[in-house]
Order: C-alpha cells, then structure tokens, then sequence
C-alpha cells in the first residue's frame, strides 16, 4: 500500500452506508480486509471424521474436518456435539475449512448426530 492510498482513507461521512463497519475487525467496510464467510445452507459438503493421537500426549480426539467456514455454524455444530458426546471440544477456522474437534473416540455418536442435522459424513 502506497502513502498515497493511506491519505485517501475515508474518515468522516454523512452517508449512514458508508459509516457501516465489520463486525469482525471493526473497520469501515471499504477498508475491511476479512475474508468472507461461507453461508452453510449453499454449501454442499461431507464432513470426514476421523481419529488422532499424534501431539495430543497420548489423548484420542475425533476430528471432524471439510466443514464450511463459517464461525456461527462451527460454534453452534461444536455446542450441540459436545452436549450429544458429553466431553469437552473446540471449532478450528484453519485453511479454507472449518475443523471440529472432539475428545474421545466417538465416531459413531458424532455420525448419528450429523445424520440427525442432515449432515452427510464418510470416516
């Protein structure tokens, strides 16, 4: 970025429109730069699930992977999963997918719980 484009930065606007700033990083939204997110209800995909140990000192966690990116329908899958296993587990924005993790081996109970919310898994 240029001195010159750092002059130009809007500051004030009678225009409401413009005024709007992002949620996320709290900038006005022609100066925000967050990638946007991915509405799950278009987004077709099958969720992989599977089991990892490595780097977790000794600990099994089901990961389920290939999710949409969108951090409301993470954190919401993430709730009703954990309450369904009864452990403990987080939501991951890494890459260009969503990742749910949960503690324990429990691939069967998180399967017949995506199958419940219509979603499609394989692993």
């Amino acid at each position: 970025m240029s001195q010159n484009d750092k002059d130009t930065r809007l500051v004030f606007s009678t225009d409401p429109a413009l005024n709007r700033k992002c949620e996320k990083c709290k900038e006005v939204l022609s100066e925000c730069t967050c990638t946007p997110e991915v509405d799950p209800k278009g987004y077709k995909f099958i969720a992989v699930l599977r089991i990892e140990k490595q780097g977790r000192a000794g600990k099994t966690v089901t990961v389920i992977d290939r999710l949409p990116k969108n951090e409301l329908f993470l954190k919401n899958l993430t709730t009703l999963l954990k309450k369904k296993c009864g452990s403990g587990g987080t939501y991951l924005m890494d890459g260009r997918d969503g990742v749910i993790e949960i503690q324990g081996d429990k691939r069967e109970l998180i399967r017949a719980a995506l199958l419940k919310e219509g979603i499609h898994s394989k692993g």
